[in-house]
């Protein structure tokens, strides 16, 4: 893309992006982003913690189980697909719109379902929302952060959708047993308010309007963005300084992911993103229904336990926030797998006996695979140029989204073969242990700007 005389480029533009310090600008766009972020997060969640009364309630075997966790997952393979071609063409801030409108109302359908058809159809509805938003949204919070600070400015925004998770499996422990579960998916029907807020108050990634021709809108948008910083910064921003970079060339769209060099980045990526999430669901999906079927633990204490695990992912994340630019990419997403890998096959090997011992090291687990899923959301939008950033980050969520069905559809089907649970968590860990063998192949990002990282 030729640039017009007078008009940014993509190393000014760049440039600029990288000399604004933290500000309250950046602070209010995390907060509004986080926002739409967390209730994704707790809407993902739902369909788990209503589970085991859903069982009870409609008689369900095992097979519909599966469905009904199932449901959002395939909706959410389908809607990051979606997601990121509409992100690249239409906007990141209006594609995150959207996908907010569509989960929240969705979770309504979800709260009137009379059966387990209405209830799967209204959770892949929910789950096109849901997949879509979130890889758009980190792809968006990617293109505004400094390179020597993108790692911890981007997991500490990704914080909020552990922090969903958890806050629905505390919620769940009280709203479930004494309002229902049906109040559970009108809770997480609010997001659909802020679906008319993002638009006007977060501004579009300058990055995207100069890779879509549209040097003139990027320039106001900047200038907007910079006189805010300057202002609540109370100073003047230091000068740009130029730093390498170059247009990307090759083919657009889906094809551009398996050209040159973005080939190898692509299959190292796919395998990253279902490792981590087949492992991640495979556990977190049913824990609340072995709680209560396998260990016969009374649904609060449960969901508690459910709960402690989403805790300790939580801290994962920060741990990974505080440790990621130091570190770098490729050894903190091995460590992670690695960690994972560790804590389910001990869990394997001492038999997962009682519901306590099955909650510790569960948690260990979740510590570090929040901290690899979250670490994803930062990597995958680093790998790729601006034009097809968001198709590249929904791409990786299409093999996210693989993963997270066949995880919990391979626990089902071993303990409705009858498998015990150590061999559950035994063949988990070998998944996990794969993909920290994988993350060694990663590129490194650490440090170096999106321009840089992708001509």
């Amino acid at each position: 893309m030729a640039t017009a005389p007078g008009m940014p480029d993509q190393g000014s533009i760049a440039a600029r992006l990288e000399r604004l310090p933290h500000s309250r600008w950046h602070v209010k766009v995390r907060v509004l982003i986080g926002a739409v972020t967390f209730f994704e997060g707790f809407d993902m969640l739902l369909a788990a913690s209503a589970l085991p009364v859903l069982t009870v309630e409609w008689g369900l075997g095992a097979g519909q189980a599966t469905v009904l966790l199932a449901a959002a997952s395939v909706g959410m393979l389908v809607g990051a697909l979606a997601a990121g071609w509409l992100g690249d063409r239409i906007g990141r801030v209006r594609t995150v719109a959207l996908g907010v409108a569509v989960t929240g109302l969705a979770g309504l359908g979800v709260a009137a379902s009379g059966g387990v058809e209405e209830f799967a159809l209204f959770r892949f509805v929910q789950g096109l929302g849901i997949g879509g938003v979130v890889p758009v949204a980190a792809t968006y919070i990617n293109e505004i952060a400094r390179a020597d600070r993108r790692g911890r400015f981007v997991l500490l925004y990704e914080m909020v959708f552990p922090a969903g998770l958890a806050v629905a499996a505390l919620v769940a422990v009280w709203v479930v047993p004494h309002a229902g579960w049906r109040a559970m998916f009108v809770l997480g029907a609010l997001p659909a308010v802020l679906a008319a807020l993002l638009p006007r108050h977060v501004e579009e990634s300058p990055r995207w309007l100069l890779a879509r021709g549209r040097g003139a809108e990027a320039e106001a948008v900047l200038a907007r963005i910079e006189d805010r910083v300057a202002a609540s910064s109370g100073g003047a921003l230091p000068p740009p300084v130029a730093r390498a970079s170059a247009q990307p060339v090759g083919p657009g769209g889906l094809r551009a992911l398996f050209h040159g060099i973005y080939l190898r980045r692509t299959a190292v990526l796919s395998g990253l993103w279902f490792t981590a999430f087949y492992v991640n669901q495979g556990i977190s999906v049913w824990l609340p229904s072995l709680y209560a079927g396998h260990f016969g633990l009374d649904l609060g204490t449960a969901l508690a336990y459910t709960l402690l695990a989403h805790a300790t992912g939580l801290l994962g994340t920060l741990a990974a926030a505080l440790l990621v630019d130091r570190v770098g990419r490729r050894p903190a997403l091995a460590t992670a797998l690695g960690g994972a890998a560790v804590s389910l096959g001990v869990l394997a090997a001492s038999g997962a006996d009682s519901g306590a011992e099955v909650a510790v090291f569960a948690s260990c687990a979740t510590f570090f695979l929040y901290a690899i899923n979250a670490g994803l959301y930062l990597y995958a939008p680093e790998l790729y140029p601006t034009a097809h950033r968001a198709t590249g980050a929904a791409f990786g969520g299409l093999w996210n989204r693989l993963g997270v069905i066949a995880g919990p559809v391979a626990v089902g089907a071993i303990l409705g073969a009858g498998g015990g649970l150590p061999l559950v968590f035994a063949q988990l860990g070998a998944v996990a242990a794969a993909g920290a063998a994988l993350a060694w192949c990663a590129e490194e990002t650490r440090g170096r700007t999106l321009e840089e990282l992708s001509p």
